[in-house]
C-alpha cells in the first residue's frame, strides 16, 4: 500500500510533476525545481492557509493578559499564540469583542478577570490537509515552477487557472463542514405584512 501521508516534499514533488518537471527528493537536492520550492513553498502554503478560515487549520486558544498596558485607546494587551497566522475573532463569555492586532498582541478593552478566547488560523501540517486543499496548493506551486523552471508563460497561466478552480472548490467543500446557518427572515416577513 502506498504511503499517502502528505509532507511538504511530496506536495512540491507532485507540483513539479504536474508542470512536467522531475520529482523532488528534498529542498536541497541541487535541482532547479528544489531551489525554487525551497524559496517559495512556505510563503505559498501560508498564503493559501490564510486565504480563508479553513476548518482544518482553525483552532481556539485562551489568551494571556500582558502586564504592560497599551499607550492609548485600549485598556489591555494580550499575547497572541506564536502558532497563529491570522486572528479571526476574540470572545469573552462567547460574545465577540472589539480588538486590534499590534505585532503579536491583541489590544482590547477588558478587565483582568475576563477570559479571552481567540479563534485563529495556525500552520496546519501537510499530513492534516484535506485532499481538496492539497491539490489546490500543488497547482499553485506548479504555476510558480512553470514560470521559474520551465519559463513557459502559457503553462504557468494554465496552472494558475487550475489552482484558482481547485481553490474555489476547496472553499466550497470546506464551508460544508459546519452547521448550516439559518436565514433570519423575520425582517422580511414583518415588511411584507406591513
Amino acid at each position: 500500500m502506498p504511503d499517502v501521508a502528505n509532507t511538504s516534499i511530496k506536495v512540491c514533488s507532485r507540483a513539479s510533476v504536474l508542470m512536467g518537471g522531475s520529482e523532488i527528493q528534498s529542498f536541497t537536492d541541487g535541482t532547479a525545481e528544489s531551489a525554487v520550492v525551497d524559496a517559495m513553498y512556505e510563503d505559498t502554503a501560508t498564503a493559501a492557509l490564510t486565504s480563508m478560515r479553513w476548518g482544518f487549520a482553525t483552532t481556539q486558544s485562551t489568551l494571556v493578559r500582558l502586564a504592560a498596558v497599551p499607550d492609548g485607546r485600549w485598556d489591555a494587551a494580550y499575547q497572541i499564540p506564536s502558532t497563529s497566522l491570522m486572528v479571526h475573532a476574540i470572545t469573552v463569555n462567547e460574545y465577540p469583542i472589539k480588538y486590534d492586532i499590534y505585532a503579536d498582541m491583541a489590544y482590547c478593552d477588558s478587565v483582568a478577570t475576563d477570559t479571552l478566547i481567540c479563534d485563529h488560523t495556525f500552520r496546519a501540517s501537510e499530513a492534516d490537509w484535506p485532499p481538496f486543499f492539497t491539490i489546490a496548493v500543488e497547482y499553485m506551486m506548479a504555476g510558480i515552477l512553470a514560470v521559474s523552471v520551465a519559463r513557459d508563460s502559457q503553462l504557468a497561466q494554465m496552472m494558475d487557472e487550475r489552482a484558482q478552480f481547485h481553490m474555489m472548490r476547496a472553499r466550497r467543500l470546506d464551508s460544508q463542514q459546519q452547521t448550516t446557518k439559518k436565514l433570519n427572515t423575520s425582517r422580511f416577513i414583518a415588511e411584507r405584512r406591513s
